[in-house]
């Protein structure tokens, strides 16, 4: 099926607006793919030091031009569950490598953080800007310019994105992005969610909780509630930058080896030196781009990819925006129930039919570009398979199933949980922000109510503590934007803010942070923009003012007379607690010179938009 129109009328809007940007970003990459990787032009010093550490047999084949070098640019540290497996990683790829007649080299680590061991505390501050960090690193891994391909390690929060930045800044080369899956399934999240409220109400102690949290997060692998990093897995693969099928398949499994080894196995085949060349810079396009923001609203993905997408796109010389998200919301159905928008994790939804049956029924029903370009080769129709061992034991496809096996997790797009996506736009006197609403109950996506301020969230828990909270209101908390300091997640305040919904009364957020990956079912106005830092109207409220939070108008309004509201100055906040410890003195020329939320919140102002700006 071709198509829907609404979908292509995007697209079509997205292609215009980028077409100066996008075609001076090809061109770039056209031109470095014309000037190299040619290790014959490099000095026999720069290749003895590329190649120095090398075996005797690798180094022979790097001396020339006809063998094929892949970057391994890895985030593994042992910390981080989702991340750990990567350990083992490089050697499963350089033996690969070697039988797929190549050469594997780890290029270089970029950081990874886990916003997890980070909430609520000082070091979420340097959390956002982590993304712009890791993209600049994984530039230095790949600046040495011996290489014809990579394969890219990563699966959280900021490190997709980071990575895949950096990958369409070198957009020549072809690259392969490589999961390591989830980790088992453990103690439900609703269960999980249940006990922290418990706490919040200091009904459980520090013990109980910890017990739960700790079957909660129980061993290597992903997270499995469907927040910003299963959501960059979904991403990856809708986008056409994994192997089919790969994104959910647990770690240390015979199933996650073999497509490892055929993911760089494949990079090798896709490089400039063979027939089948496929850049990264060709595989995300206009209509890459639009299948993800697709793809993100039929499973209810993470709210911070509203910023995550828009500065990925931008590296591939793509603008979208805030409006691009709220049309394509407009038409695209929820699929999925997966926490915080339902009881399943991601096992169950790849159990039910995972990434081949969503692909599948959002190519049947016109939601997705089937014609797209992606490391499997073919267009999306690829991707409506699944992964399985075959007799030797490597990777090999079949087709996904043609209906799912559990339609509570995973359903047709014919035959969806709601008609429209997860994420809406707001606007209104207040400035643009988003809302999550796929795990909002519907009478809740309207909340009037008087305002109470904080400048953080260490504020608004000392108030829920006090007893100060037990009414109707919009907690308000501002001065928690990029510029501020570094825009940190203040999912800290989901128990309380629950605790208090469930007591009967109508709660609100509205700040210009950003809610957790796995926000849920407390309303949140978030991102928004201006931030009150930059003078934006978030500034001028006033503790008492009635805000309106109408997520089915797509209106963030303060009830202020007219007049008034044009007269009131907006208040500064007092940042001097936000400079420095936990390394947030290191951060401050990122703070300075970070971008809007719906321009990315980031740093990094790729050259064609800069000159187009």
């Amino acid at each position: 099926m071709s198509v829907r129109s609404e979908i292509a009328a995007v697209t079509e809007r997205v292609a215009a607006r980028s077409a100066s940007t996008r075609q001076a970003y090809l061109d770039r990459i056209h031109k470095a793919r014309d000037a190299g990787p040619r290790r014959q032009t490099l000095s026999c010093g720069n290749l003895a030091h590329g190649f120095a550490a090398c075996a005797a047999s690798d180094k022979a084949a790097l001396a020339g031009d006809t063998t094929p070098n892949l970057a391994i640019v890895t985030a593994y540290n042992d910390m981080l569950s989702a991340h750990q497996p990567y350990e083992r990683f490089p050697d499963v790829i350089r033996r690969a490598a070697h039988e797929a007649g190549g050469v594997a080299q780890v290029a270089g680590g970029v950081p990874a953080m886990c916003d997890g061991v980070t909430q609520g505390q000082t070091g979420m501050d340097l959390s956002l800007f982590s993304r712009d960090v890791i993209a600049m690193a994984a530039g230095i891994a790949l600046s040495h310019n011996m290489f014809d391909a990579a394969v890219f390690l990563g699966i959280c929060d900021k490190i997709v994105p980071g990575l895949t930045i950096a990958a369409l800044s070198f957009g020549h080369l072809p690259a392969v992005f490589v999961p390591a899956g989830p980790m088992p399934s453990g103690l439900p999240n609703d269960e999980k969610a249940r006990i922290r409220q418990l706490y919040a109400e200091g009904k459980i102690g520090r013990a109980e909780l910890l017990e739960s949290e700790s079957k909660s997060y129980h061993g290597p692998g992903t997270c499995t509630f469907y927040g910003t990093a299963n959501s960059n897995q979904m991403l990856m693969e809708i986008m056409g930058l994994h192997l089919p099928g790969a994104s959910f398949v647990n770690p240390n499994t015979p199933l996650r080896d073999a497509l490892t080894r055929a993911a760089a196995k494949r990079a090798l085949a896709i490089t400039a030196l063979g027939n089948d060349y496929t850049p990264v810079g060709e595989i995300i396009d206009e209509k890459a781009i639009v299948n993800g923001i697709v793809g993100l609203h039929a499973t209810g993905g993470s709210t911070n990819h509203t910023l995550h997408l828009v500065a990925m796109a931008q590296a591939a010389g793509i603008v979208v925006n805030w409006e691009d998200f709220a049309a394509l919301s407009e038409v695209v159905p929820l699929v999925t129930r997966i926490y915080p928008n339902g009881l399943a994790d991601v096992n169950h939804f790849h159990a039910a039919g995972g990434m081949g049956y969503l692909i599948g029924t959002l190519l049947d029903e016109g939601f997705l570009h089937e014609d797209v370009r992606t490391v499997a080769g073919g267009g999306l129709s690829q991707y409506r398979r699944e992964a399985a061992l075959d007799a030797d034991g490597e990777a090999t496809w079949r087709d996904a199933p043609e209906k799912s096996h559990d339609e509570n997790v995973l359903r047709s797009a014919a035959n969806p949980f709601q008609a429209t996506g997860g994420l809406k736009l707001l606007t209104g006197n207040l400035g643009r922000a988003v809302i999550k609403v796929s795990a909002v109950k519907p009478e809740r996506h309207i909340v009037e109510a008087p305002a109470i301020v904080f400048h953080s969230q260490e504020d608004l828990l000392a108030a829920f503590k006090a007893g100060e909270l037990d009414r109707d209101f919009v907690a308000v908390v501002r001065f928690q934007g990029p510029k501020a300091n570094g825009m940190p997640e203040l999912h800290k305040l989901t128990p309380q803010l629950g605790v208090l919904q469930d007591r009967g009364f109508k709660v609100a957020l509205v700040t210009d942070g950003r809610m957790s990956g796995a926000s849920g079912k407390v309303p949140a106005a978030i991102h928004v923009t201006p931030e009150a830092v930059s003078g934006g109207p978030i500034a001028k409220l006033r503790t008492g003012d009635v805000v309106r939070v109408d997520a089915t108008a797509g209106t963030l309004s303060a009830l202020v007379d007219e007049a008034e509201w044009a007269a009131r100055k907006a208040e500064t906040g007092d940042l001097s607690g936000n400079q420095f410890g936990m390394g947030r003195e290191l951060f401050a020329a990122f703070r300075s010179m970070a971008g809007d939320a719906e321009e990315g919140a980031g740093v990094i102002r790729p050259a064609a938009l800069t000159e187009a700006a």
